[in-house]
């Protein structure tokens, strides 16, 4: 495909798409990489705008340019613009409360904090980046899976009878947190080893203390 044919794609894709207004955007294509330029009326068209290129067949690369602009009758203030983040943030049923922080510097929304699943973290920033006079969002909400010490200690063990190498009965398993601590006595160094494998292979472990006994 040629550049002159790719651009012609993604200026067809864009005029697809209901949510832009393509009068204002710009699309350049050099070898594969499209260029977009020109200014939209919201940082969600913004977005939308990329997405519907990386729709298209052939792009290699996208150069983001496209600005975003306000009529002055729409510019709004920094502290209206956290306070509406911060309630369409505790509106959300699917997020816990108090889990998210956000600061707005120039229309430019951060997010920080953590929350266990990912669709959470973008949930969040999807639904403050609809906002009026938004310029852009940066998302560094960390993910951080809530996973009980009890459930942690029940899938090792589970996991240890799934085991045909050693018995499970003989390792005794404590979790701290996300630490996890075997204790016992094996008949060789492989069970020993298999053991280690299955504490580290349940999500929410970050350190194993191996303290089993090889007998030989």
């Amino acid at each position: 495909m040629t550049d002159k044919d790719l651009r012609r794609d993604v200026l067809d894709e864009l005029d697809f798409d209901p949510s832009l207004d393509v009068g204002d955007i710009g699309v350049a294509v050099s070898n594969g990489v499209v260029t977009l330029t020109g200014h939209v009326g919201s940082y969600a068209e913004k977005v939308e705008a990329e997405r519907a290129v990386r729709r298209v067949k052939g792009v290699r690369a996208i150069a983001q340019e496209i600005q975003v602009r306000f009529a002055d009758a729409k510019k709004i203030e920094d502290d209206q613009i956290a306070r509406r983040a911060l309630a369409i943030i505790d509106w959300s049923v699917h997020l816990p409360k108090d889990a998210i922080q956000v600061k707005v510097a120039g229309g430019w929304i951060t997010l920080t904090g953590a929350v266990p699943w990912k669709y959470q973290a973008m949930g969040a920033e999807a639904a403050v980046r609809r906002l009026g006079g938004v310029f852009g969002v940066t998302n560094l909400i960390a993910i951080k899976p809530e996973i009980r010490s009890t459930a942690i200690k029940d899938r090792i063990l589970e996991a240890f009878k799934r085991g045909a190498l050693f018995e499970a009965d003989a390792i005794k398993v404590s979790v701290a947190g996300d630490k996890v601590i075997l204790e016992g006595a094996v008949t060789a160094s492989a069970e020993r080893e298999a053991a280690e494998r299955a504490a580290w292979s349940v999500p929410g472990v970050r350190s194993v203390e191996d303290r089993i006994v090889a007998l030989s």
